[in-house]
């Protein structure tokens, strides 16, 4: 961690004359760079047993995530499970910056001089991941298609074209309401607990060495929390993304899922989610604070 933020700490001086927000981007989008290369294979088996739902016969054994791991691995090699990490870079790497400077600009306008409360923490991350999630959501389409295994794409580019041309640029915005629906509360949610457990640390503790371990444990308790709560929204938006012809609308994935599944369909990828949101996350937000530390700007 310490190596990752200094090396990125040398990239930054270059724009130590930028505007904060410009800063706030490039923190963000160098925070999110390593979390999503190391996070990938789990993105990758939450999305599989997702889709392998549709799959399933009644009476079938349950698939678990270490089966789907071991799967991949056998039939598609060990870098079968960075399938979609070129879409998930770029999604990631600018969709971070995205959140991290709007997530800035917003505690800048209206929390200058005092910290928000619990609520207004909600109301700031959700409002931050609502830009971000819109401005990113087909690069994120093609993603979940990509590590779906079901769709032979060749490069994002490719995709890209592939999808406005067969199903109309349309297509590339399906999911938008459940995507909304996970990722707000999420952020939420997430900024809140994160938040008030730092407000809650000693001081000693706020001003020592090992504050970034402090701030990364605060991290993993708080995406815990946020990706339990927010897991029905994801599986309805892998659904939508990946058959958008099947599920049209947020109501036709939820009656399917349920129909099928029952409630333990919501919930079906909990784990690797929960995992994989709660690493990136924790690792994000901690290398970002550091790289804001050492620019000069509150975080």
């Amino acid at each position: 961690l310490e190596f990752l933020i200094f090396s990125n700490s040398v990239f930054l001086g270059l724009f130590s004359q930028a505007h904060p927000a410009l800063k706030a981007f490039m923190c963000g989008s160098l925070s999110g760079t390593c979390s999503t290369l190391l996070f990938q294979p789990l993105d990758l088996v939450k999305t599989r047993l997702q889709t392998l739902q549709n799959n399933m016969h009644p009476g079938a054994p349950k698939v678990g995530m270490i089966t789907v791991f071991f799967n991949v691995i056998r039939t598609e090699k060990l870098l079968g499970l960075w399938k979609g990490v070129s879409p998930s870079f770029m999604r990631c790497i600018p969709g971070v910056g995205i959140y991290f400077s709007t997530f800035y600009s917003l505690k800048q306008h209206f929390f200058q001089d005092r910290s928000p409360n619990a609520g207004e923490a909600v109301l700031l991350g959700a409002g931050a991941r609502c830009v971000a999630g819109v401005a990113m959501l087909p690069i994120t389409v093609i993603k979940t298609r990509f590590e779906s295994g079901r769709y032979n794409y060749i490069s994002v580019a490719g995709a890209l074209k592939s999808v406005c041309q067969n199903e109309g640029p349309r297509a590339l915005y399906s999911g938008l309401t459940a995507t909304l629906l996970r990722d707000a509360p999420f952020s939420g949610i997430y900024v809140m607990f994160y938040s008030q457990a730092k407000k809650a640390l000693p001081q000693e503790i706020s001003s020592s060495s090992f504050l970034p371990l402090v701030n990364f444990g605060c991290g993993v308790v708080a995406g815990v929390l946020a990706s339990l709560a927010t897991q029905p929204a994801d599986v309805i938006k892998t659904h939508m993304q990946v058959s958008p012809a099947l599920y049209p609308k947020t109501s036709d994935a939820v009656r399917h899922v349920y129909t099928k599944h029952g409630l333990s369909g919501f919930f079906r990828g909990a784990v690797p989610r929960s995992l994989r949101r709660t690493l990136m996350a924790a690792m994000a937000w901690t290398v970002y604070e550091q790289l804001m530390a050492r620019m000069g700007l509150k975080s």
